[in-house]
């Protein structure tokens, strides 16, 4: 690539990236390893990337996350990583003589003794050895994301007879859930813990926790990972029933919490999954927390150049909700078309935002009592700048902190988070209207960083001579968690 391709795409990138407050998480693949298409991918918008744990090998997921680095560090960009957890995997064993066809009424059955090859239209392996203690009659197991319906008759022993209420073809090593939950897989396997030590070895920014059942789950993730010398932040994937009744304190023991929208959907139902969604999204901005929302949000964008109208809608509609970044897994780690689905993603995006109106931080929030000086200073921040149409607001942090609990309000107004540390600049990429900048004042005195941090946004042209700016700081540069003023500022 020539330099001057490079500049130009560190300006389009940088520009483009601060009209779009929602971020986008997109999943590396075979699709994006060719090092242009990887480029032309950040160039288009992507702010974190995923690495998918339930395929390759660790040796892909450290080749694919060195490369982000190299092309993002080329483009001048901040791009965040995160090390997705494979979790338990309640599948079916695998089928003799290939895929066969479930009828509607006919008997089947799922035999943890039986040969992992072995598998027929009356019966099939299972390669979880608890589902028969799991299950009872009366039970509803769905196959293949819902796509194979069975009511379960008996269980014995090591065997379990239902019958098929919804048939089709079934082939190999399929999941299973169970409606409405009740499965007592552990949310962390040896693999797992393996992977998270692999994650941590390459500096991933967020690890994701598959199928989280409680506050448990993701305090023994953090205990792992602290023990391993890890800091990133963690990721609670909401994709068990059971977690929906311990919603409030999985998102507390979590950094950032995911609409995992494929196995939630198939365990509560299609019916309930809209809800559902906007209460998860709600309760983690509420505790100050990151939220994603994922799956299939541009799946025909797999094989199409163009999503569909309900697609399109299905993007919006997250980001009104207050989502922090929408997700795209097998649309960019498979697809035709991954660069094109992060350019329509992306125009989604700023089309949603440009017809909401601001909101205002809930009533309950601004009216309760701040044990941290951070906190109060953010909101103190965000209720004045949406109070006197402040044009921009400027954080000079050191953990993003501050930054992220000014983001929570959703008040459309763009938060710039000047930071020397990377780390916390990559953590940063992941939260909504805050866009992260590296800084490091020429003195450590306040009044120096402040000039010099407006001096540098006038440079990249977000903020103008004439402008009304919030600026939060602490009193000592350089010191965590001290954020402790609030100055507004008239830019000169």
């Amino acid at each position: 690539m020539s330099q001057v391709f490079v500049s130009l795409a560190m300006y389009l990138t940088n520009n483009s990236k601060m009209t779009r407050h929602t971020k986008i998480l997109a999943t590396l693949g075979p699709s994006t390893d060719d090092p242009a298409v990887l480029k032309r991918l950040l160039i288009a918008g992507v702010d974190v990337v995923r690495l998918n744990y339930s395929h390759g090998k660790a040796s892909d997921h450290a080749n694919r996350a060195a490369a982000v680095r190299a092309a993002a560090n080329e483009l001048g960009l901040d791009i965040g990583v995160l090390a997705d957890l494979q979790g338990p995997k309640i599948r079916i064993e695998s089928f003799a003589a290939g895929p066969v066809e479930l009828i509607e009424g006919a008997a089947f059955a799922l035999d943890t003794a039986m040969g992992a090859d072995a598998g027929d239209v009356t019966a099939v392996g299972c390669a979880y050895p608890d589902l028969p203690r799991d299950t009872r009659a009366g039970d509803i197991l769905l196959l293949n994301d819902g796509a194979i319906t069975l009511r379960v008759e008996s269980v014995q022993g090591t065997r379990i007879d239902t019958t098929v209420l919804l048939g089709g073809t079934l082939s190999n090593r399929k999941g299973i859930n169970k409606q409405g939950g009740g499965l007592s897989a552990a949310a962390l396997t040896d693999k797992d813990r393996e992977d998270l030590i692999h994650a941590i070895s390459i500096k991933a920014d967020f690890i994701a926790i598959s199928f989280p059942r409680s506050a448990a789950d993701m305090n023994e993730a953090r205990a792992l990972m602290t023990a391993a010398g890890g800091s990133a932040a963690l990721v609670a994937k909401i994709e068990r029933a059971e977690a929906l009744g311990n919603l409030d304190e999985i998102v507390a023991a979590s950094d950032v919490v995911m609409v995992a929208r494929g196995d939630l959907g198939v365990e509560i139902g299609d019916a309930e999954l809209p809800g559902w969604q906007k209460k998860i999204i709600a309760a983690a901005r509420e505790a100050n927390r990151l939220v994603i929302t994922a799956t299939q949000m541009m799946e025909s964008m797999i094989l199409s150049p163009i999503p569909t109208r309900a697609e399109v809608l299905d993007v919006a509609n997250a980001v009104m909700d207050g989502t922090d970044a929408v997700m795209l897994s097998a649309e960019t780690a498979t697809g035709r078309w991954p660069v094109k689905t992060i350019e329509a993603m992306a125009r989604v995006c700023v089309g949603a935002e440009r017809a909401m109106p601001r909101r205002e931080r809930s009533r309950r929030t601004l009216g309760r009592h701040f044990e941290r000086t951070d906190e109060a200073v953010a909101m103190a921040t965000t209720w004045t700048a949406s109070h006197m149409n402040a044009k921009a607001i400027i954080a000079l942090t050191e953990s993003g902190a501050t930054a992220m609990m000014v983001s929570r309000t959703d008040s459309q107004i763009a938060v710039y988070a000047l930071t020397r540390h990377e780390g916390t600049r990559r953590k940063m990429s992941m939260c909504r209207g805050v866009f992260p900048i590296a800084f490091e004042p020429s003195a450590p005195d306040p009044m120096t960083a402040e000039q010099e941090a407006i001096d540098s946004l006038k440079y990249r042209k977000v903020i103008q001579a004439g402008d009304r700016v919030l600026l939060t700081r602490g009193d000592f540069t350089g010191a965590l968690g001290g954020t402790n003023t609030m100055k507004i500022v008239t830019v000169r």
